[in-house]
């Protein structure tokens, strides 16, 4: 079975992250076949919409550390890097269904979806400096933009996390719902229902004062990263994290 599993809802594709006995932290694999599933959407005009979900309790743990320490993505052409880039150059509308915990690019990811429908029991976190790395995904500049300089420096230093209706209040997240995949199909097939070139038209309008300096910062992030995901500090937050976990 794929650990992300692709299907078509009529004119709505569905990626969902399928490695729920892992809290389906993500693998080179799967990044992979994210970036996939989102270039095929966008260049299938029968794709209306897509929709990010999970299996299980948790949307993502995160980045898999182990797999992540022995496939360090250093370069542009790392599969991480390929998922960031199909993630900002996606021109349809994307909405995510988020429920239990969005770590590290579980968070960041949700700043380039159009609509985030969380459960109550979501909680986000983005504890970048905690393991000696940078802030990815373009969020250094997205997130401050979305909730003030302040509090995203006091998020991003402390590695805090922060619940549904705090995201809500934030921005983040559109609407909590029992049920958020069930809310962002209904969600989807209402936008799948306008004339599509018009929703792609409207999307690049929101997104063009941004799209180039969200491009250079995540540029600048993935290089910053790089070069932390090679020091001592981050191998030894690594080493301290993995200890915790094998407890």
């Amino acid at each position: 079975m794929s650990e992300v599993i692709s299907r078509r809802e009529r004119d709505i594709q569905v990626l969902t992250f399928n490695r729920p006995a892992k809290m389906n932290a993500l693998t080179r694999e799967m990044y992979a076949g994210l970036a996939t599933g989102l270039n095929e959407a966008a260049g299938d005009s029968e794709v209306r919409a897509v929709v990010v979900t999970s299996e299980g309790d948790h949307f993502t743990a995160g980045n898999d550390i182990a797999d992540f320490l022995a496939n360090p993505p250093t370069g542009q052409d790392s599969e991480v890097a390929k998922f960031l880039g199909s993630l900002l150059e996606f021109p349809k509308p994307l909405i995510a269904a988020v429920k239990g915990n969005a770590v590290g690019v579980g968070t960041t990811m949700l700043l380039h979806c159009d609509v985030v429908i969380a459960s109550p029991t979501a909680k986000f976190s983005m504890p970048f400096s905690s393991l000696g790395l940078v802030p990815e995904a373009g969020s250094s500049y997205l997130f401050p933009l979305l909730v003030g300089y302040q509090r995203a420096a006091k998020i991003f230093f402390t590695g805090e996390s922060f619940g549904a209706e705090s995201a809500r209040e934030m921005g983040l997240v559109a609407s909590i719902a029992a049920d958020p995949l069930s809310e962002a199909l209904d969600l989807a097939k209402v936008i799948a229902a306008n004339p599509p070139q018009a929703m792609i038209n409207t999307k690049a309008l929101l997104k063009a004062s941004k799209h180039d300096s969200v491009a250079a910062v995540m540029k600048a992030e993935f290089e910053l990263f790089a070069l932390a995901l090679q020091s001592e500090e981050a191998m030894k937050a690594f080493m301290n994290f993995m200890a915790k976990k094998g407890k």
